[in-house]
């Protein structure tokens, strides 16, 4: 991973902004970074390469969404419900 990516997610607080969601709902910015994290995590899993990169989306999903949601989703994955394309 360059250096460059290394030290901003060293150096990362809370999530940027995002210009999909300009909004100050951020729930679909949530949701969409939950999703690009498990989907990072198993396009690189599957290839064999290190899953490092997915840590930023990780961190602004933990950062933005509810743990009670978060939670919950982590739940459905595990018995095979949840709604979303993974």
């Amino acid at each position: 991973m360059s250096d460059v990516i290394e030290e901003k997610i060293k150096n990362y607080r809370t999530a940027p902004f995002d210009a999909r969601f300009p909004n100050t709902n951020q729930t679909r910015n949530c949701f969409q970074n939950y999703l690009d994290f498990h989907r990072c995590n198993k396009a690189l899993s599957d290839k064999g390469q290190d899953v490092a990169p997915c840590d930023w989306y990780q961190r602004v999903y933990k950062s933005i969404c509810p743990m009670s949601w978060v939670a919950k989703w982590d739940d459905q994955i595990e018995a095979g419900g949840f709604p979303g394309k993974i």
